[in-house]
């Protein structure tokens, strides 16, 4: 402190009105103040030079005078740890006497001395608490951090809380042991002991700023190289954003979600702890820790909303938009309990902000993807087998993959007014008939209903554009066909994935009933003129006309087999299903005429089991969408990705598009 601000505060004026000469006795002096100043300095002095640090180079200490910086001077509070609690309560004596001198007509020389003292061991106060904040306080995302350093801080001893104790008394206690860290302290305890006694010297003595002061630099420093050591970069802003690729872009965002969680539940929380342990009084704890944390945490956290501003609305990318919104919102708890003051409401305000931007990105993604289903092209060429449409299998992929984030969406669909209402005009009432749900959708009772009505919208609306893809085909029975392939393959996913839980167990049900529809008209359609070449089972007839009947059965068949060469039904059991409904219609109708027929007759072409192994071998077609749905890989379009393009790899997971 300058001489001029030393004289403010501890010289008062004479009678007279003219300032007392330093070194002079005032009329009037008090006798026992005077012989108090004057045994304390007698008593400080000598431990307060010992321990001196040298103004000209603050890196000197008594014992090494030639150390390049603080970390290899020798430290009071480490290699002098005998003298440190003594040489803090002297400090405190110390002061406590220039209070009492200053009540009355004291030495002012004595005042002077006193107060270089002070200084004197402010410097070395200030030198200790900078070096045990830069270099003892580790955190446990560095391995090194902990077990490298526990092992030195455990010869130390601590003393927290500390109070006034007479040098008698000190002098004839000894130190305890070092208190063990306990699993959920984030520093060591011995260190933290020193800092809260440190500071409180420093803040007994009127020094609070300078100790305030040093504590603030150097921890947003430590809180700056963390993040960077997590993998967050503070510079990166929506402007920036918007001009990267998106592989650059998802890397980085990759690298916040792994650093978000560490950062907020041990950075800050770390932060926060250390802070109160400090510091004793909540308001001076409150303002240190928000100078500390606050802008990092609010650039933390804008990352997320700067993401949701400038990513672009495409489908494939809504999954990096729930993942940020999750991650900040399982974070909640945590962010509000450490940044719980008032001087850290900006951090709670832009976790806050940059949810509602991720939710509105993630909103307008989806009326995006629900408006592309809408848009795509019926006149796109049809699939020639009748096999799955890659529009089938990127929506319902797709939807398997969001109902994953059943959770997250609930919140973030939540209120949302999109054309999943059931009073849409577009949405019939018919498609809530007899569901589980229907009630609660009706009523509009929470999440669970919002989530059901948003995804059966989006499921309709596909398999209403299916029904419009479906009159593509000349042939009415290859349109069953597509219809029951398409269905099945989207029930199928349905009971694969969350999205049963969702829909419920009545609408697979519901759709499954419409499945077998599908395969009926199939077969009446396409079976029609095989099925009417066979006569009635209960009528009896002759050796000719059970010939007739087989020379049509023939001709039908020969032409049911040219005209579906080629059709396919991918989902084995499906396939099995319609070949065991025909057998059981054709076989023992065949049979009843092939024994009718005499042995070698040029009618008869196949035998019954000829046709029973021919009906279980059909629709099996190879190439395009044939495979089996357990084995089924996904096709890209030029309308709708992969599927396995898009979610290969998604959040470092094991990629489950084996399962398209």
């Amino acid at each position: 402190m300058p001489r001029k601000g030393m004289r403010t505060i501890f010289f008062k004026p004479s009678p007279s009105g003219s300032p007392a000469r330093p070194g002079a006795p005032t009329r009037g002096g008090d006798p026992f103040a005077d012989t108090l100043m004057a045994e304390r300095i007698a008593r400080a002095e000598p431990l307060i030079k010992k321990w001196a640090v040298d103004s000209s180079n603050p890196e000197s200490s008594p014992s090494s005078s030639t150390t390049s910086g603080y970390a290899g001077a020798v430290r009071l509070f480490r290699e002098g740890r005998h003298e440190a609690k003594l040489y803090l309560s002297k400090v405190k004596d110390l002061h406590s006497a220039m209070l009492h001198c200053i009540g009355g007509d004291s030495n002012s020389g004595a005042i002077v001395r006193a107060h270089e003292l002070l200084q004197t061991a402010v410097r070395r106060l200030s030198q200790e608490f900078h070096q045990i904040l830069s270099s003892q306080l580790p955190y446990p995302d560095h391995p090194e951090s902990v077990s490298s350093r526990s092992s030195r801080a455990s010869t130390r001893s601590s003393f927290s809380d500390f109070e006034y104790e007479s040098e008698d008394e000190l002098s004839a206690k000894q130190f305890a042991a070092e208190p063990v860290m306990q699993e959920d302290e984030r520093v060591p305890n011995a260190a933290v002991s020193d800092l809260k006694a440190i500071a409180d010297c420093m803040i007994a003595c009127g020094c609070g700023k300078e100790c305030m002061d040093i504590y603030k630099i150097v921890r947003r420093s430590v809180v700056d190289e963390e993040l960077y050591h997590l993998g967050f970069e503070r510079l990166i802003g929506p402007s920036q954003m918007q001009k990267m690729d998106w592989e650059v872009l998802e890397v980085k965002v990759k690298s916040w979600l792994s650093a978000v969680k560490p950062a907020v539940q041990r950075l800050f929380s770390g932060e926060r702890i250390l802070c109160d342990k400090v510091f004793t009084a909540a308001s001076v704890r409150d303002s240190i820790f928000s100078n500390i944390a606050q802008d990092a945490a609010v650039a933390l956290f804008g990352f997320a909303e700067g993401v949701a501003k400038s990513i672009k609305r495409s489908p494939e990318r809504i999954f990096r938009l729930l993942d940020l919104y999750q991650a900040i919102a399982n974070l909640w708890p945590d962010i509000e309990s450490t940044f719980s003051s008032t001087a850290t409401t900006a951090v709670r305000s832009q976790a806050i902000n940059s949810l509602i931007k991720l939710g509105e990105a993630v909103r307008a993604t989806l009326g995006n993807f629900e408006a592309a289903i809408q848009k795509d092209s019926a006149k796109q060429s049809a699939i020639p087998n009748g096999g799955i449409h890659p529009l089938t299998r990127f929506v319902v992929n797709y939807l398997a993959f969001l109902a994953d984030y059943d959770s997250v969406l609930a919140d973030i669909l939540a209120d949302w007014p999109v054309n999943s209402s059931p009073e849409h005009p577009q949405f019939p009432d018919s498609y809530f008939a007899g569901c589980e749900s229907a009630a609660s959708v009706a009523a509009g009772d929470g999440d669970a209903s919002a989530m059901f009505t948003w995804f059966s919208w989006l499921v309709l609306v596909l398999l209403c554009k299916l029904d419009v893809k479906a009159e593509q085909y000349k042939g009415v029975a290859l349109s069953y066909l597509f219809l029951a392939n398409n269905l099945r393959y989207v029930i199928d996913k349905v009971a694969r994935s969350n999205l049963r839980h969702l829909l419920g167990e009545h609408w697979v049900e519901k759709h499954e009933s419409k499945v077998k529809l599908y395969a009926s008209n199939y077969e009446r359609t396409g079976w029609s003129k095989v099925f009417s070449s066979l006569p009635d089972l209960t009528v009896k007839i002759s050796s000719g006309q059970a010939k007739e009947s087989l020379r049509k059965f023939n001709a039908a068949l020969e032409e049911v087999r040219a005209k579906q060469a080629g059709w396919a039904v991918p989902d084995s059991k499906l396939r099995d299903e319609i070949a065991r409904s025909l057998a059981e219609k054709l076989v023992p109708a065949y049979r009843r005429l092939h024994d009718s027929c005499p042995r070698g007759d040029s009618a008869v072409k196949y035998s019954p089991d000829d046709l029973d192994n021919y009906l279980a071998g059909m629709l099996r077609a190879t190439g395009g969408d044939s495979e089996s749905l357990s084995t089924a890989s996904p096709r890209s379009s030029s309308h709708w990705p992969s599927p396995f393009r898009l979610f290969r790899g998604r959040r470092g997971e094991k990629s489950r598009a084996g399962d398209v």
